[in-house]
């Protein structure tokens, strides 16, 4: 492996931190309570810019699931000692991106060569 153990204990505090941020998050959306009560809205307007944002607001804990899908994917490869490997290629991702996106489980090649598909594909 190319990290040190040192390496691999910053990046799995990385990406528990994150975790833990968005279970809070996940957290105060609930405890916000996201139910909408039509008598506290004196117009249909408000009532409809407040089913806009609780529309938002669950479409954003969605990406934030597949996010965090994506962290305990990470942190069971940090477990397993196969962190740093592409999915794709099985080339190693390099630091720096794993700086910016500790979750990230495809090289810079292999994530470019995702995206143009999907932006060709749709």
């Amino acid at each position: 492996m190319p990290f040190s153990q040192a390496d691999l204990n910053r990046f799995k505090s990385m990406l528990e931190e994150k975790r833990q941020q968005i279970i809070e998050n996940a957290q105060n959306t609930l405890a916000e309570g996201m139910a909408l009560d039509a008598d506290d809205l004196p117009d249909e307007m408000d009532l409809a810019s407040s089913e806009y944002l609780q529309s938002f607001t669950f479409r954003l804990r969605g990406r934030e699931k597949f996010l965090l899908e994506k962290i305990d994917r990470s942190l069971e490869k940090i477990a397993k000692n196969e962190y740093g490997l592409c999915d794709e290629c099985g080339e190693e991702i390099a630091f720096k991106r794993l700086e910016a996106r500790p979750e990230t489980n495809l090289c810079i090649r292999c994530k470019e060569e995702q995206e143009r598909a999907e932006r060709d594909f749709g």
